[in-house]
């Protein structure tokens, strides 16, 4: 494998490492909030053994509360699991709003300490390519990475994806700190590495506060 093929690989399991670690923080709350509740479960069945009355609805909101939850983690397992089917084929045919979509769920937390709120607003109809899923995934968390950094006093980033000439665009916007932000070193090395693979081009418009993705319809072609 040649340098460049290892500089990928290792900026692709950085990108998955962060996610894993990320996601496995969110199920640990999501258990934590369950076992506060099953406690609190417990404590009504130790009332209720000793002959005091419980409350019904006390019970129905706790058991919402523990449902919520499981539903939660479900949702996080689900997006891990769609992240971690990413490297089954090394091209294959995707909706691009959906992986976009997925990426902005993935990448929740990270925004959540930021104070961002990720806005992704989803195509009309299916945007379709050929690509490599996930490092396809890894570029848009490395675009989405500064991009949180660049949201500026509107705390927002919005993501849309369009058809674009022979191919499709990823347009991160609502960047009111772009023009702060230094741009000598955009694209970044792992972006560039990315780009590079994916056959790709990325761009600043810092009049317009946002950045685009511009893939190809086929990263082969």
């Amino acid at each position: 494998m040649s340098c460049g093929w290892d500089f990928i690989g290792e900026v692709g399991l950085q990108f998955f490492g962060k996610v894993t670690a990320s996601i496995s923080h969110e199920i640990k709350n999501a258990l934590a909030i369950i076992n506060e509740n099953a406690g609190l479960l417990e404590d009504f069945a130790l009332m209720a053994g000793k002959g005091k009355p419980i409350n019904p609805e006390r019970l129905q909101i706790l058991a919402g509360k523990i449902t919520k939850q499981i539903r939660r983690a479900d949702g996080i397992i689900k997006n891990m699991n769609t992240l971690a089917h990413s490297v089954d084929e090394s091209v294959k045919s995707i909706d691009l709003g959906e992986t976009v979509q997925i990426v902005a769920l993935l990448s929740h937390r990270f925004a959540s300490v930021r104070g961002v709120s990720l806005e992704p607003s989803p195509p009309p109809r299916p945007v379709m390519i050929t690509t490599n899923p996930f490092f396809l995934k890894t570029l848009v968390w490395l675009c989405l990475d500064f991009a949180m950094d660049a949201a500026g006093e509107n705390k927002s980033v919005g993501l849309m994806v369009e058809e674009a000439e022979d191919g499709a665009r990823i347009r991160i916007t609502k960047l009111a700190g772009l023009k702060e932000v230094p741009l000598d070193t955009f694209p970044s090395e792992q972006q560039k590495a990315m780009l590079s693979v994916l056959n790709a081009k990325l761009a600043a418009n810092v009049a317009d506060g946002e950045i685009m993705i511009t893939l190809s319809k086929n990263m082969d072609g």
